[in-house]
């Protein structure tokens, strides 16, 4: 879990440049791609939490074996659910409160049982390892995505 308290260390290193933005890389200020980052961090944790270990299958998605062996997540080639999409006023205090909901949240997710799952629109049904795998995956990709705007 230490992965995902650096990471979130590193998306808070980046909230002074929550206004800035690069349309030839996103379309999204960093301020966006940080609350991305946040909502589906804690949206994932809360659905691992509400899961029912008895409803968990296993089925084969090639899409998942391949994003969560090769760690990325190609650009563009998806779109995020609505539920993940901020909304409203983004600013460095927002920001700065969602970061401490976040960590709380990250906290819970070290408590969980193993047998939690997360069921993601395009991977299917994750056990609680791979769904922080998968949140490392994602929270790495928006970085990438901040680093380039930034540049």
């Amino acid at each position: 879990m230490n992965k995902l308290d650096n990471l979130l260390d590193q998306l808070e290193a980046n909230v002074s440049h929550y206004e800035t933005l690069n349309q030839k890389v996103s379309e999204a200020t960093i301020g966006w791609h940080i609350e991305h980052s946040l909502l589906s961090l804690n949206g994932v944790t809360n659905l691992l939490i509400k899961s029912n270990p008895t409803d968990y299958t296993w089925k084969f998605n090639f899409i998942r074996i391949v994003v969560l062996t090769m760690k990325k997540i190609p650009r563009g080639k998806a779109k995020s659910p609505e539920v993940v999409l901020p909304k409203g006023i983004i600013d460095k205090h927002s920001l700065l409160t969602h970061i401490l909901v976040t960590r709380n949240k990250i906290n819970e997710l070290k408590t969980l049982p193993k047998d939690r799952y997360f069921e993601h629109p395009f991977f299917g049904k994750l056990k609680l390892k791979q769904t922080i795998n998968f949140l490392e995956i994602h929270t790495m990709h928006h970085l990438d995505i901040i680093e380039d705007i930034k540049k």
